[in-house]
């Protein structure tokens, strides 16, 4: 798997996040940013997101994934 399938997978399933992918192989480490997790906790974040890849883990397409999500605001702060 390539990260740009795991960046495709994400985003079709996020509506309107913004998804940086980086890796290869079945490692990989996404940062998504959408105001979807607005109001939600670290760990409900993590959740919405492992749930857009459940399959490819349970296929071993991906073997470990390391998920940084922000909403815009936060994000926005992080790069000023």
């Amino acid at each position: 798997m390539q990260a740009i399938e795991v960046k495709h997978i994400i985003e079709s399933q996020i509506t309107e996040a913004t998804v940086i992918t980086a890796g290869e192989g079945c490692n990989f480490e996404v940062t998504v940013i959408s105001d979807v997790f607005n109001g939600l906790l670290p760990v409900k974040r993590q959740q919405l997101v492992y749930q857009c890849v459940n399959p490819q883990i349970a296929d071993g397409s991906i073997h470990a994934l390391t998920i940084k999500a922000y909403t815009p605001a936060q994000w926005q702060k992080l790069q000023d």
